[in-house]
């Protein structure tokens, strides 16, 4: 059974089950991770910052005032 990284709780997911590029989260903690590899599992964090500086980049490019 997989292991948070974060949190080192038993995560309860079906490795068979899992598709490359998903999203897990760990109930315990609320760390998502995206699952890399499935045989052998690899879990890496989701970066939510990367997110967020993209959100705020198209925001400053909105402010230009070219509509």
């Amino acid at each position: 059974m997989p292991i948070c990284p974060e949190c080192d709780t038993d995560l309860d997911l079906d490795e068979e089950e899992l598709d490359e590029g998903e999203i897990v989260s760990c109930p315990e903690c609320g760390s998502d991770f995206e699952v890399i590899t499935k045989h052998p599992l690899e879990l890496n964090p989701v970066d939510d910052l990367d997110e967020d500086e993209d959100d705020d980049e198209d925001d400053e490019d909105d402010e230009d005032g070219d509509y």
